[in-house]
């Protein structure tokens, strides 16, 4: 008895942890088949024919179908129309992700945006040209000037213009004078000066940059004037030839003199060289103030020397070179600047079209795959009603089969006909085919747009460049400077 009771209570176990969790097989699929065992056990389906067979009901002349079939028939509805629920859920997604790649916004914009991208390609083509006739009339300005100039004064050479590293090394070359001039002056006038080191270090500091400055300046002003044709000028600069070496003698031959004075004198030693260059300039008492006298002088040639040949020798035609030359300069980096900007406009033009392209042919993949998961759901829709139907006749033939061997009148004549389920349609096969084709179609226009402005942006850039080219026809430059 215990024993029995035991496995009582274990096969009561056994049947709650075997009991389905509800009336569908499992499976991965989104619409679930009903548990024909599970229903007919929930329904009491074998029970409940055999109870009402064994009454005989319904009657042999029964019309249609009883309460239990009704029961297993709105069972079998109600699971249709979760179905139907479920479909239309997963319908919405498919559509929301339709709309979600929003073709008609990218068609308008390729329409519109593709043809503007071009149009202000070409405008600013445009303006680049308007700047770069600004330049070449500057240059051609500047060409003029330079021929003009070259031709009054029979000019042939080219101008010599002092490079950066040439200017440097010259103004090195008087800086080196200036010390060892400094330094060779210190040590003679030092003797002569009652302050000694120091104060000749001041005087040799003060009449070397007089001697090296001052020389310098005459070579880089007024002597550069003999180059010029005009006589008056050619007058000048002589005077000022002859001023320099009026200057450079008579200032190394008064450091000559103040070295001779010794620091013991009594009075005002500037009166007392003043006397000496006055009634006798050349009379030099020791052999070192003539080298004192000729270091100083050589100094000032090669610094007088130094300021003539700064820039070119002739007053005005370096100054005009660089001009001509930074004129021409401009031009031509302006003109290289501007096809950089236009060919990097093209570039980001066609990447950007060619970007917009591929984007629809991934959309189109992505619209194609989204069509064909709608189809399949609307084909497993179609399906799993069938699957509901064959189900249906399924639970109705177990309660039927129980009836009959329960009764004993012969069964109503409907029993021996199959349930027919009213299927819910879905007809866009139809509109899906047109709405695919009329996205076909317009992927196709908007990619022949996209690649007939990449085309005209390229032939616009071509343009663009051959028109900066005929600048050059249209303001030919000079055959004098040429």
């Amino acid at each position: 008895m215990a024993s029995r009771h035991a496995k009582s209570a274990i096969a009561r176990l056994l049947k709650l942890a075997g009991e389905p969790r509800h009336d569908y097989r499992p499976g991965t699929d989104v619409f679930l088949e009903l548990n024909t065992d599970a229903v007919a056990a929930d329904l009491r389906l074998a029970a409940l024919g055999a109870e009402r067979g064994a009454l005989d009901r319904p009657a042999s002349d029964a019309p249609g179908l009883d309460d239990a079939e009704h029961k297993i028939v709105e069972r079998v509805e109600a699971h249709k129309q979760d179905a139907h629920r479920i479909f239309l859920e997963q319908l919405h997604t498919y559509n929301s992700r339709l709309a979600a790649l929003d073709f008609e916004e990218r068609f308008t914009v390729i329409r519109q945006a593709a043809p503007d991208a071009v149009s202000d390609y070409k405008a600013e083509a445009g303006l680049g040209r308007g700047e770069l006739f600004f330049l070449r009339h500057r240059l051609s300005d500047a060409e003029r000037e330079r021929a003009n100039f070259k031709q009054k004064h029979k000019l042939v050479k080219a101008a010599r213009i002092s490079t950066t590293g040439w200017a440097i090394f010259k103004v090195g070359l008087l800086a080196v004078m200036f010390v060892i001039e400094v330094v060779v002056n210190s040590g003679f006038l030092s003797n002569s000066n009652e302050q000694g080191i120091l104060g000749g270090a001041v005087q040799a500091v003060s009449f070397a940059a007089l001697n090296i400055l001052a020389s310098f300046l005459f070579g880089l002003v007024p002597i550069r004037l003999l180059n010029l044709r005009s006589a008056f000028f050619k007058l000048l600069g002589f005077i000022g030839l002859l001023a320099y070496l009026a200057f450079a003698i008579g200032l190394n031959l008064t450091l000559a003199h103040l070295r001779e004075i010794p620091p013991t004198i009594s009075g005002d030693v500037g009166q007392e060289v003043l006397q000496r260059l006055l009634h006798a300039p050349h009379m030099l008492n020791d052999i070192n103030s003539v080298v004192f006298f000729g270091i100083g002088f050589i100094f000032s040639l090669i610094a007088m020397a130094d300021g003539v040949l700064f820039t070119d020798p002739f007053p005005g035609y370096a100054a005009m070179e660089k001009h001509w030359l930074g004129a021409g300069q401009n031009y031509t980096n302006r003109t290289r600047e501007l096809v950089d900007e236009l060919r990097e406009i093209r570039d980001a033009a066609k990447e950007a079209m060619n970007g917009a392209s591929h984007d629809l042919s991934v959309r189109r993949s992505e619209f194609d795959s989204i069509l064909q998961g709608r189809g399949h759901l609307a084909e497993r829709f179609a399906q799993h009603q069938n699957h509901m139907e064959r189900t249906c006749n399924a639970l109705l033939s177990v309660y039927r089969e129980a009836n009959r061997q329960a009764r004993k009148a012969p069964a109503p004549a409907h029993f021996s006909k199959n349930y027919e389920m009213e299927r819910i349609p879905y007809g866009a096969d139809e509109k899906e085919g047109t709405a695919r084709e009329e996205l076909r179609r317009s992927i196709k226009e908007s990619r022949e747009i996209l690649e007939a402005q990449i085309a005209e942006i390229q032939i616009a850039f071509d343009e663009a460049v051959k028109s900066y080219r005929e600048i050059d026809e249209l303001i030919p430059e000079e055959k004098s400077a040429a």
